[in-house]
């Protein structure tokens, strides 16, 4: 499936963000930014929310917390029991180590995990470039132009007149 994309692309990443605001106001939505380097506050002016992956990583820990501690209850209290320098069978304080490292470790591995679902990040040996400059020094803005509904010429003056030093169309195989 092929989608068209109308790139904006600019220079200075202040006249990106101010342009971002104002493509935003035209009522016209923006796929995605590109940009070479972490651009500070570029997530508020798209309208990004904040990311629920912070929940995700509290309930996998708790999985890993409660998970760790029925199996050392259950192995060293239940199915094989042995009385170890005549601590009891079931020994909270050195259950700690254990316990600590099985909640990083379900909680490392479930935010991994949930991000890469959530972002449909796949292994592939293609990855699409809308412009390769914005790997070295341009900001580039995507906006997916639908065929019938996009305005070509209007959507070319709009990103001109907010500070874009060129305006390409790019196809893409999605």
């Amino acid at each position: 499936m092929n989608k068209k994309f109308v790139l904006g692309i600019y220079d200075d990443e202040d006249v990106l963000l101010e342009a971002i605001e104002n493509v935003r106001a035209a009522g016209t939505k923006i796929y995605d930014v590109f940009s070479p380097y972490p651009v500070h506050g570029i997530d508020d002016v798209l309208g990004i929310k904040r990311s629920r992956l912070p929940i995700v990583a509290f309930f996998c820990g708790l999985f890993g917390t409660s998970f760790a501690l029925w199996m050392q209850i259950w192995m060293l209290g239940f199915d094989w029991p042995m009385i170890i320098g005549g601590k009891p069978h079931i020994a909270i304080p050195a259950f700690i180590p254990v316990t600590f490292e099985l909640t990083v470790l379900c909680a490392a591995f479930g935010m991994v995990i949930t991000f890469f679902i959530v972002s449909r990040l796949k292994p592939s040996f293609k990855v699409n470039v809308f412009d390769k400059r914005s790997t070295d020094d341009k900001f580039v803005m995507a906006i997916e132009v639908k065929e019938g509904v996009t305005d070509m010429s209007a959507l070319n003056n709009l990103l001109r007149s907010n500070g874009a030093i060129e305006v390409n169309e790019k196809e893409v195989i999605k």
